[in-house]
């Protein structure tokens, strides 16, 4: 559905994307990350034909967005950082003029505003001026005028930046529904948003791509060892000295809980004869073992590992405008 070829765009010498390249098939959810300055709202601008590329390609639907924009952009419904919102309209007068301005084609008007109304819950406010609602609320009717003309593309930049815990699991909903149906483009800062919700990930650090797959591929591709936490019975710190006394354990963290529990996290790839060593080691040391579970690498440890070398020297704002 969507194809990115060697996308790359300079602000005079600066370069804030060099060379991207990517796909996005029909009916998938991917995630775009990368660190502040990365270039993540760059490439998006220039998918959805807000900026014009210094070299490469975008096709929307085999539709070049350079070429033919006005064709590309009707199959596209684009959701920036910070929507732009008329705040003296009420949310229906709003989404009518988006519809109208869209040159929307559904057979009743109405009814489609108001099923959009009703996928983003927003019905209830629908007579309500936009100066008169709540963040999440606006961001919600944002996400409705990227839906008036039912486009097949969404891309959404960090939708649920500044939004209180209810409000992002009640888009984060909405979202995860919508993937069911078109192809989304999701960018965010929350990174258990991005696992939960996409069916793959592409990072991007200093303008040049570093990794795509699915969350999973990517831990056993860029982490090697598996995350385990351990609970036992017994002083955080002598559990910790025997666990890092067995072959294989790397990055031993103890914690101690008020009940004379203990928790541990370390990393270790734990065969049969491993597991069985351990369970012998805190025997022996009368620290009966509670449990020990695989946990299993999370998106931030990727995100950290594959773009540690950006928190000094990044670049400032020419990549994220």
């Amino acid at each position: 559905m969507i194809t990115v070829t060697d996308l790359t765009k300079k602000y005079g010498s600066k370069t804030a994307l060099n060379n991207v390249s990517f796909d996005v098939k029909k009916g998938e959810v991917l995630g775009f990350l990368g660190p502040n300055g990365a270039g993540k709202s760059t490439a998006m601008n220039i998918i959805t034909g807000y900026i014009s590329s210094t070299d490469g390609a975008v096709t929307v639907d085999g539709i070049d967005i350079a070429e033919n924009p006005i064709e590309a952009k009707k199959r596209i419904g684009y959701l920036p950082e910070l929507p732009p919102l008329y705040q003296d309209m009420t949310v229906w007068e709003y989404l009518s003029f988006v519809y109208d301005l869209k040159s929307a084609k559904a057979e009743d008007k109405k009814k489609h505003i108001s099923d959009i109304l009703d996928t983003v819950r927003i019905t209830d406010v629908s007579k309500r001026k936009i100066a008169n609602l709540s963040k999440g609320y606006r961001q919600r009717v944002g996400l409705a005028g990227a839906l008036i003309g039912d486009p097949q593309v969404l891309i959404l930049d960090e939708p649920t930046v500044g939004l209180d815990p209810k409000q992002i699991v009640e888009v984060r909903n909405v979202i995860k529904s919508l993937g069911k149906t078109k192809t989304v483009i999701l960018s965010s800062h929350i990174l258990s948003e991005i696992s939960e919700v996409c069916d793959r990930v592409i990072i991007i650090n200093k303008g040049e791509f570093v990794a795509e797959d699915t969350p999973e591929n990517l831990a056993a591709r860029y982490m090697g060892r598996s995350h385990m936490k351990l609970k036992v019975y017994g002083r955080a710190a002598a559990a910790a000295q025997i666990l890092s006394r067995l072959d294989g354990v790397k990055n031993v963290t103890a914690m101690m809980a008020e009940n004379g529990e203990c928790s541990i996290d370390f990393d270790a790839d734990l065969d049969e004869e491993a597991r069985k060593n351990l369970f012998f080691a805190f025997a022996e040391n009368q620290m009966p073992v509670i449990s020990l579970e695989k946990t299993g690498a999370t998106l931030e440890d990727i995100f950290m590992t594959l773009t540690n070398d950006n928190e000094s020297g990044g670049r400032e704002n020419e990549s994220d405008i």
